[in-house]
């Protein structure tokens, strides 16, 4: 067995990791650097990333591009605080997503993770109404099997059957949670909700077409042409949370494409600096900043993170987006969802599974009941391959440029550690 490497030994004694038992949790796996879609290991192992880093780098790791552009900024100015100031980076970058993204979704906000960008498009969806005097709208309908992040807030508009925030019950005012509409029945039940309860709902959330971390779970388009019109019906805002699901993931740039529609707000992160930077974006309409314009300086959106807009971040975002500018991930997008599902459809005779499923570059093997996340990582490791369940499913999600012949590792790995 592999020694560890000093600093994981001294370390490991003070690190609190995410998502694991600490008192019982196996000993993470050292990484000495990544290039393309590897992450090479301490012990010399090199594993093909099957889930791109929590779905972040969807251009593969140390991306040439990206790098130079984050070297040339750390040479000029690698942080400058928001208030007050500015700077090229920021800037561009807000003036490209605004043109990127449909309608008139253009006044872009920054943070440092999605949670908080979440987080800040929920305090906007509320001080939209405070603004305009409108007095009760205080709560948010948010939908079963959704997930939008582990910060306070955030875990009120989850899923409350998923697990992870059931212990916080109570903690928080309560939010409303129903059944996305999916047919004419749910549909007409949103929608006698809506009449019986709109007054208190400042916005609806979802994730358009998949719910990531609550199971990766797909819903179609008309699912968003339904929201946007009961939101209109209804005379309330809709907040989509494309962190997820933007910048190509689903086959679309934006998951909302595939509706023709779009939200008041829309949130973005993971793969918006392709993996390189932390970085997030609350993006509001016309009709929603407009709001917060007044000569009473309370009427002002009274936020701002520390880091918010960082220039390397932006620099990497920039970068990252010329990349998506160039469009390789179209025809990429659609020949690893083809690699998907040959490479999983086996699974489905597993003992277990009660679905396989394919959207874009995610693909999913679902189980009856929550799988042995240490143990199938481990066993994917051994196969050379980085994969890492959730609840439920085993899923992947690579990065856009992956390869045919690292797919078929992949999906050979997920066949072989499940006994296909």
């Amino acid at each position: 067995m592999e020694k560890e490497p000093d600093w994981l030994a001294a370390g490991g004694a003070h690190v609190w990791r995410p998502y694991c038992q600490m008192h019982t949790a196996s000993p993470p796996l050292a990484v000495a650097r990544t290039d393309g879609v590897r992450l090479y290991l301490e012990d010399g192992r090199a594993l093909v990333d099957g889930i791109a880093s929590w779905w972040t780098a969807c251009h593969g790791y140390n991306h040439p591009h990206i790098r130079q552009a984050v070297e040339r900024q750390l040479s000029l100015m690698p942080h400058v605080m928001f208030g007050g100031l500015a700077h090229a980076p920021a800037y561009r970058l807000a003036s490209r997503l605004a043109a990127m993204l449909p309608g008139d979704l253009n006044y872009v906000f920054f943070a440092e993770s999605g949670s908080v960008s979440v987080e800040i498009a929920m305090k906007m969806a509320l001080q939209y109404w405070i603004n305009q005097g409108v007095a009760g709208r205080s709560r948010f309908l948010s939908f079963r099997g959704g997930y939008h992040g582990d910060t306070l807030a955030t875990m009120t508009v989850c899923d409350p059957e998923e697990g992870m925030h059931s212990l916080f019950a109570g903690v928080m005012p309560a939010q409303i949670i129903a059944d996305l509409p999916v047919d004419a029945a749910s549909e007409a039940a949103l929608d006698r909700l809506l009449s019986e309860r709109g007054g208190e709902v400042a916005a609806i959330l979802t994730e358009p077409l998949v719910q990531g971390a609550g199971g990766m779970l797909f819903h179609s388009p008309e699912v968003l042409r339904c929201l946007r019109r009961l939101a209109d019906r209804h005379n309330t805002l809709l907040i989509f949370d494309e962190i997820f699901t933007g910048f190509g993931r689903t086959g679309s740039l934006f998951a909302m494409n595939q509706a023709g529609i779009e939200p008041d707000i829309v949130t973005l992160s993971k793969a918006l600096t392709g993996g390189t930077l932390p970085l997030s974006a609350a993006v509001a309409s016309t009709t929603v900043f407009n709001a917060f314009l007044s000569d009473d300086p309370g009427a002002a959106l009274m936020h701002g993170p520390t880091y918010m807009a960082n220039p390397l971040a932006c620099a990497a975002a920039n970068a990252s987006l010329d990349l998506i500018e160039q469009g390789g991930w179209r025809s990429a997008v659609p020949r690893i969802e083809a690699g998907l599902r040959q490479g999983l459809e086996p699974c489905r005779r597993l003992d277990g599974v009660v679905d396989v499923r394919v959207m874009g570059a995610i693909g999913v093997v679902e189980f009856e009941g929550a799988v042995d996340v240490g143990g199938l990582c481990r066993r994917f490791a051994e196969l050379g391959a980085w994969i890492r369940p959730m609840g439920k499913v085993v899923y992947l999600t690579p990065c856009l440029i992956t390869g045919d012949e690292d797919l078929a590792l992949l999906t050979g790995a997920i066949r072989a550690g499940l006994g296909g």
